[in-house]
């Protein structure tokens, strides 16, 4: 039956239409965007899940920023101690030759004293962003930005968390005071800084001060070897936030990006069927107009 109240041939291919027409906006949206999930109403779950890993992302890529920044004060400080222990070995070394009777024990000392300010300079000099680890000054430890976490505590809570790699430079520290003018709080240059020599100097004065010098040498290479390591770990955290970060990235990017491929064969397949869908509207609306030859 024909009715001219009711085309269904044409409703039916109007609502075709409307949803070719829907579908073809969603995948020229895709297209353009690169998206396939841009908000939360194309998938809640995958959306959330890829908002929260690109704030966790940004963090990492923060705190490897400030790995950079650590980095720097941590060798800063080694080039520091390196320099420090060059010196104490040159104070060593004129000890030595203090131990020959017939030496001029004044003019070695001259010439410690000007080791000894050397020290006091590296130690001065050694700051970095405001921050000097060879001289303590109240200080305690220094801290390095390593890494951004979060984890699920029992309880089913998330937290996050900044985690830092620390350095004692309370126990490492060349002088304890600002001025360089007394030892480290473990005795790392004190008794380096107290030789003295004169022309009464005895033997075992100057084994005394060797024995200072070792103590101090000891003390030093431990620092040294607690600086190298720390390096060793920002090395290795540097290059594993970089490796994590681009783990973070291609994970969500599984989860929202667009497959372009199958994407623009869509399009086509359905700008192929927007135009048969529009042909299909035209042909049914006509259809009524055929009614016109009954009534002539």
């Amino acid at each position: 039956m024909t009715s001219i109240l009711t085309n269904v041939a044409a409703n039916s291919a109007l609502q075709t239409l409307s949803t070719i027409n829907n579908s073809l906006e969603e995948t020229q949206g895709r297209v353009s965007s690169g998206y396939k999930v841009s908000e939360a109403s194309d998938n809640v779950a995958y959306w959330s899940i890829s908002t929260t890993m690109n704030s966790d992302n940004m963090a990492l890529n923060a705190a490897a920023d400030s790995l950079g920044v650590g980095a720097a004060k941590v060798d800063t400080a080694y080039a520091a101690m390196e320099s420090a222990i060059d010196v104490v070995n040159e104070i060593k070394s004129k000890l030595v030759t203090a131990t020959e009777t017939s030496t001029d024990k004044v003019q070695i000392q001259l010439e410690i004293g000007k080791l000894q300010q050397q020290l006091t300079s590296i130690a001065k000099g050694a700051s970095f962003s405001g921050e000097n680890w060879m001289v303590s000054n109240g200080q305690t430890e220094g801290s390095v930005v390593d890494g951004f976490v979060r984890s699920t505590a029992t309880t089913g809570a998330e937290s996050v968390a900044v985690t830092t790699a620390t350095y004692d430079i309370a126990g490492n520290a060349l002088f304890s005071d600002e001025d360089a003018t007394s030892g480290g709080i473990l005795g790392t240059t004190g008794g380096v800084m107290s030789i003295e020599l004169t022309d009464t100097t005895s033997q075992s004065d100057i084994a005394a001060f060797m024995t200072a010098v070792e103590t101090a040498l000891d003390g030093m290479t431990t620092a040294g070897g607690s600086l190298g390591a720390l390096s060793t770990r920002i090395d290795l955290q540097t290059e594993y936030a970089g490796k994590l970060s681009d783990a973070i990235d291609e994970g969500v990017s599984r989860l929202v990006d667009a497959d372009m491929e199958e994407e623009s064969a869509k399009l086509s397949a359905l700008q192929t069927q927007q135009q048969l869908a529009i042909q299909s509207l035209s042909i049914a609306n006509s259809s009524s107009q055929n009614l016109m030859t009954l009534f002539q």
